[in-house]
């Protein structure tokens, strides 16, 4: 029972906490729900690209790895993990063969260290390119990934 009140106080605190905010003028509605939806539906990588970061032309970089499996057995779920000692604005991983190439964007604050680890759907085998955007150029590093089982449906 009482884990029942518990929880409804840490509720009724946290949306009382996002009203005064938006009542407040500190947090408005479009600054939460910012998504890049166009980018994120984009077919192809460089509109994609240039949906979301304002360009599309990389450089490939030696400073960025991407650590993927060889072989992933289940598309579905792929880890992925980008390391870069570039300093980093943003990451975006890309899946050329996917059917909306880009699956993730990382916005990066001027203190995060570049080094993004996340699991990722993919459709069929294809390189995964993960984007770094770096003092206003977009380099990117890439790795090749079998799929065994397809994890976009279909």
């Amino acid at each position: 029972m009482s884990m029942k009140r518990r929880t409804f106080l840490k509720g009724t605190l946290a949306s009382s906490t996002v009203g005064v905010a938006v009542s407040a003028g500190l947090l408005s509605p479009q600054a939460v729900l910012a998504y890049p939806k166009d980018a994120f539906k984009n077919k192809e990588m460089s509109g994609a690209l240039n949906d979301l970061l304002g360009m599309a032309d990389t450089e490939t970089s030696g400073d960025i790895t991407v650590k993927a499996p060889d072989i992933a057995e289940n598309g579905a779920v792929v880890p992925i993990t980008v390391e870069t000692s570039l300093p980093a604005e943003s990451i975006s991983l890309v899946v050329e063969k996917n059917p909306s190439p880009l699956v993730a964007s990382f916005d990066l604050t001027d203190s995060a260290s570049g080094y993004v680890s996340t699991r990722i759907k993919m459709g069929k085998s294809s390189d995964v390119i993960a984007v770094v955007k770096s003092g206003g150029k977009l380099y990117s590093g890439r790795k090749e990934v079998k799929v065994t089982i397809g994890g976009c449906g279909g």
